[in-house]
């Protein structure tokens, strides 16, 4: 491919491209790229084209289809396809292994720290209130309590995650 087709058919295939991108629901840019590997692979067998401007409207419009083709044919996912409902098997292994090295942290609190700490992972969302009565303590004494509970579970935890 010579410097001066490339420079002559430039501006044409950039208005071409522009002028069927829109209804073919595909960029121009991806267009003009389509044409001029078209245009290359054509070099490489059968030569430059005898009219290359008619060539390339027909090639911009041939992939136009194409791309129109293709666009119909794609249908978008209901869901993302990393959506935390649809996880593969070796996610909920990990999940159920961090969960199970949780538990088992919380179990080696010392005090109230376990109790506290389980209230406070129930799958029953409890409140602070419903929390207080169950430990037969204040409700105002919680808040304390779950942060000096939470520190240790920090300090017993971070040697596991740093083996990791």
């Amino acid at each position: 491919m010579t410097p001066d087709l490339v420079a002559t058919l430039r501006p044409l295939l950039a208005a071409e491209a522009s002028a069927e991108a829109h209804a073919s629901g595909a960029e121009p840019g991806d267009l003009e790229q389509a044409v001029w590997l078209r245009l290359l692979e054509r070099l490489a067998t059968e030569g430059p084209p005898r009219d290359p401007y008619g060539w390339l409207r027909a090639a911009v419009r041939a992939e136009a289809r194409r791309a129109r083709r293709t666009h119909r044919a794609e249908r978008p996912y209901a869901i993302e396809p990393a959506d935390a409902a649809e996880r593969e098997p070796e996610q909920l292994v990990l999940a159920a292994a961090r969960h199970r090295a949780l538990r088992t942290a919380v179990r080696r609190l010392p005090g109230r720290c376990p109790r506290l700490i389980e209230a406070l992972l129930s799958p029953d969302d409890l409140t602070y209130r419903e929390i207080a009565g169950e430990l037969g303590i204040s409700q105002g004494s919680l808040g304390p309590e779950r942060s000096r509970c939470l520190g240790c579970l920090r300090r017993l935890l971070t040697p596991e995650v740093a083996v990791r």
